[in-house]
């Protein structure tokens, strides 16, 4: 049974959400501020397996408790806030959150998301992926560049991922919102440029035989094997 940590100083939403979830068979733990989350987080055994964490809370906000976390922390992080603006959404999606999702949202649209989530962090049996340095253990969510590992969230090593198995071919946005984010790519989503902005500084700050992330406007990234060291 998968554990969430719901975060949003709405003590009226959460318990709906709360109550949605615990109904779909999740186990819920509910904080109404970033302090309170991080706190339940040091300890393994209420440790959650993804975290809905709303952006406009008093004292330590979602995007300060959120940049604290992947400190720290991995696991994936659905952004839940009326603050829908596209920079917000940047904002959230460059301190390393996995979605965003604006209120008010429907609970099954968040089911949906939270279920979509778990999905791509499960463990997965799929062998080792390699392009040139790079070296993907899907098993483990872990990658490497010339053996230095990368700090990645579960949707950014989700991306990598589709892209190095499909390396040298052009990928469609589209395509990596599903295969990622596990959903449909939105009117002005800007998710998967953001995601892989972050990716293009992880790979070429490991190494500069890291493989490339090439765009071609207007249809979507190409992952280009680099030069042999």
């Amino acid at each position: 049974m998968s554990r969430i940590l719901l975060v949003d100083d709405d003590r009226a939403l959460t318990d709906l959400l709360a109550e949605y979830l615990r109904r779909e068979g999740f186990t819920v733990d509910v904080a109404h501020d970033g302090d309170t989350a991080l706190t339940l987080l040091r300890h393994p055994s209420q440790r959650p397996d993804l975290l809905v964490l709303d952006v406009m809370m008093p004292g330590r906000d979602g995007l300060e408790t959120l940049r604290e976390l992947r400190l720290q922390h991995r696991l994936p992080v659905i952004m839940l806030s009326a603050r829908g603006e596209p920079v917000d959404r940047v904002i959230g999606l460059e301190l390393g959150a996995d979605d965003y999702l604006s209120k008010p949202c429907l609970p099954r649209e968040l089911l949906a998301r939270v279920r979509a989530q778990l999905r791509r962090n499960a463990p997965a049996a799929t062998g080792t992926v390699e392009v040139g340095v790079l070296r993907l253990l899907p098993g483990e969510r872990r990658a490497y560049a010339a053996d230095k590992e990368l700090s990645l969230t579960g949707a950014e090593f989700m991306l990598l991922l589709a892209l190095a198995q499909r390396t040298g071919e052009l990928v469609d946005k589209a395509s990596l919102t599903r295969l990622a984010l596990g959903r449909e790519l939105e009117r002005f989503d800007r998710s998967v440029d953001v995601h892989i902005s972050r990716l293009r500084h992880k790979l070429a700050e490991a190494s500069e035989q890291s493989p490339r992330i090439e765009s071609v406007r207007g249809a979507g990234y190409v992952l280009v094997a680099g030069a042999t060291a």
